[in-house]
This record gives C-alpha cells, sequence and structure tokens, in this order.
C-alpha cells in the first residue's frame, strides 16, 4: 500500500500571487510558468520559466535565484501556476529534486480547486537521492 502525503494547510495568498504572474507576466511561448514561494520572512518571491527548446529553467528554478537575489535564503512553501487559467502544476521531476536539496523541510501546493493541499517536497520525491549525501566528509 502506498502511503498517503501528509498534507498542511494551503497558502492561498501563494497561490493567487502565482496565478496573478501567470496572469500577467506569461506570455507567449517563451514564459508559460509562473511560480511563487514564502520567506522564512514572510515575504513573497515570484518568478516565471525561461522556455526555450534547449531546456530553459523552469519557474521553481528562477524562482530559487530570485529568491538568493533578494536575500532569501529560506523558502518555506512553493507552488507553480501555468499560463491561460491551468491553475496549479505540480513540479517536474528535476525541480522536486533541486528543491528537496536546497529546502529539505520545503512544502509544495499541489492539486486544485478543494483538492489543493501543502505537502512536504520529501512526500513528491519518495526514496529520493540527496545531494548533500555524497559531500560528508569520508572519516
Amino acid at each position: 500500500m502506498v502511503p498517503q502525503p501528509r498534507s498542511h494547510p494551503v497558502d492561498h495568498e501563494l497561490v493567487r500571487a502565482a496565478a496573478h504572474i501567470a496572469r500577467t507576466r506569461c506570455r507567449g511561448d517563451n514564459h508559460t510558468m509562473a511560480a511563487a514561494a514564502r520567506a522564512a520572512d514572510g515575504r513573497i518571491i515570484t518568478a516565471v520559466n525561461a522556455y526555450h527548446f534547449t531546456g530553459g529553467p523552469c519557474a521553481e528554478l528562477v524562482l530559487i535565484g530570485t529568491a538568493a537575489a533578494q536575500g532569501a535564503y529560506e523558502l518555506t512553501t512553493v507552488v507553480a501556476v501555468g499560463d491561460r487559467d491551468r491553475g496549479v502544476v505540480p513540479p517536474c521531476g528535476r525541480c522536486r529534486q533541486v528543491l528537496l536539496d536546497y529546502f529539505p523541510s520545503l512544502k509544495v501546493i499541489v492539486g486544485n480547486g478543494d483538492a489543493q493541499r501543502a505537502v512536504p517536497v520529501t512526500d513528491l520525491l519518495p526514496e529520493t537521492y540527496v545531494w548533500a549525501d555524497h559531500q560528508l566528509d569520508a572519516e
């Protein structure tokens, strides 16, 4: 039996912020996803993806750099929203791994409508490789 993800309260202000950016800043094929994160100090950081046929970064990855540029090195919750009113979109596998590596206690908002929930990033990537493990000093 597969364990059910643990659920936490949804940060609706964060979802609204990402939806607003998706609606107002995502235009054409270059920017199709928006992400918003809650920093530990309460700020909301937003970003959009940079689509390119060579594999441009997802909105969540742009968000990590944007947050760092604004001095926010600890994020507590993240959500991604698609353009054209697609609603909340769960992170891809690469983003799940990167989010886990940067913020192991992060909550990720997934689902739409009444099914929205905030789950630990560890629940989205069970039995995962932890990037930091290879950096431990061998003694």
